[in-house]
């Protein structure tokens, strides 16, 4: 008996050791794509990857840049009146005709919904002056989001062999957008209802994301699709506070592939509780000598990582001067996942702090004090310099 259980044990062990208590890596999903990437978009970590830095052309996901910059650069109520360049363009359109008035929140529901070439060349060209001038603001900004394998040339995303992007970029570029309320409310529209032409007239555009309808916590992003650069397709989707950005290239099967993806990335990646001590701020030409400080929001990151990978740092200023109000600014705690600082959460001054009246300022007792800690101030400043 003693053998048999001695047998049962190591066996057991030997399971635990091949498998481990999670089956991380067993499940990946085969996915049809050329290029994919599951990327958690608060930390920008991979959770999958395939062929991620080979560069493709991206089709209309290009308009996710091109509705960004859109949002960015103008008012969106402001109207545009369609000429006849910005109109002349092929494939997919939201309908707009040479001297149609549309607004340029239109032009991005046309561009994310309908993926009206015709809109993105109407903000392009209204925005920019020009299509070529519009496409170096569009390289201009992905190289601020860090796309370092990406350039544009058109901002509708028709085929160019020197318009070409990778998965890895496109994920980065979901991550920026969606930070966008306004962006992300147009691309997880189902249907929107719009108002243009000559005379505006109302008009109902539906969203060409089908998991938008058949995949639970889905935020849309942008669909793609050209006979070279084959189906495209940037999602989004959140659940239990944790968002992941998924991106396949030239992909038979794309909606399948982003359900099993974003499905293997949500079993991955939680919400993880984070703890830190704050200590209270100094203040100068206060009624109080300090000051106590608080987050303004939960201290948590949404990381496939554990709780061994994360860090934070409590930056907190050397002084405030008075009078401070609840609210105010005093410093900020910064978390990192594997070293690199993915998020930062404000410290806040946790109540008021009026300032020295001068029939208070000129007594003797709290003026030297004062003038002390100044002076203490600047001598470790220089120690330190």
């Amino acid at each position: 008996m003693g053998g048999l259980t001695v047998r049962r044990t190591a066996s057991f062990l030997l399971l635990l050791a091949l498998f481990g208590f999670t089956c991380y890596g067993l499940d990946e999903p085969s996915v049809s794509a050329e290029s994919a990437v599951l990327m958690v978009a608060e930390t920008g970590e991979l959770v999958y990857a395939k062929n991620e830095h080979e560069r493709r052309g991206m089709a209309s996901t290009t308009k996710i840049m091109t509705a960004l910059l859109t949002l960015e650069c103008a008012t969106p109520q402001k109207q545009v009146t369609v000429t006849e360049q910005m109109a002349a363009v092929e494939g997919t359109s939201m309908g707009l005709l040479a001297g149609d008035k549309v607004t340029y929140h239109d032009l991005v529901y046309g561009m994310l919904l309908a993926s009206g070439n015709d809109a993105a060349n109407t903000a392009a060209i209204s925005v920019a002056g020009s299509i070529p001038a519009f496409a170096r603001l569009m390289n201009e900004r992905a190289v601020q989001i860090g796309m370092t394998n990406t350039s544009f040339v058109t901002p509708s995303g028709l085929d160019d062999e020197n318009h070409y992007s990778t998965a890895y970029d496109m994920a980065l570029l979901g991550c920026e957008a969606i930070k966008n309320p306004d962006f992300l409310m147009a691309c997880s529209s189902v249907q929107a209802k719009l108002c243009y032409g000559n005379e505006p007239y109302t008009r109902y555009l539906s969203n060409h994301n089908k998991l938008l309808k058949t995949f639970d916590g889905a935020l849309g992003i942008k669909t793609g699709f050209t006979k070279k650069s084959g189906r495209c397709l940037v999602s989004a989707a959140e659940r239990n506070g944790v968002t992941l950005v998924c991106v396949t290239l030239k992909a038979p099967d794309d909606w399948r592939d982003h359900e099993a993806l974003l499905e293997y990335g949500f079993e991955r990646a939680s919400v993880k509780t984070l703890s830190c001590s704050l200590p209270q701020v100094t203040v100068y030409g206060g009624e109080a000598e300090t000051a106590a400080v608080e987050l303004c929001e939960p201290l948590s990151v949404a990381t496939q990582c554990g709780s061994d990978r994360i860090l934070t740092q409590v930056i907190i200023k050397p002084y405030c001067i008075a009078p401070l109000k609840k609210g105010d600014i005093a410093g900020e705690v910064r978390i990192s996942v594997d070293g690199k600082t993915v998020k930062t959460v404000p410290v806040t001054v946790k109540e008021d702090v009026k300032a020295i009246t001068q029939e208070v300022f000129k007594k003797p007792s709290i003026f030297k004090r004062l003038a002390e800690k100044i002076s203490d101030f600047f001598c470790k400043r220089k120690v330190i310099t």
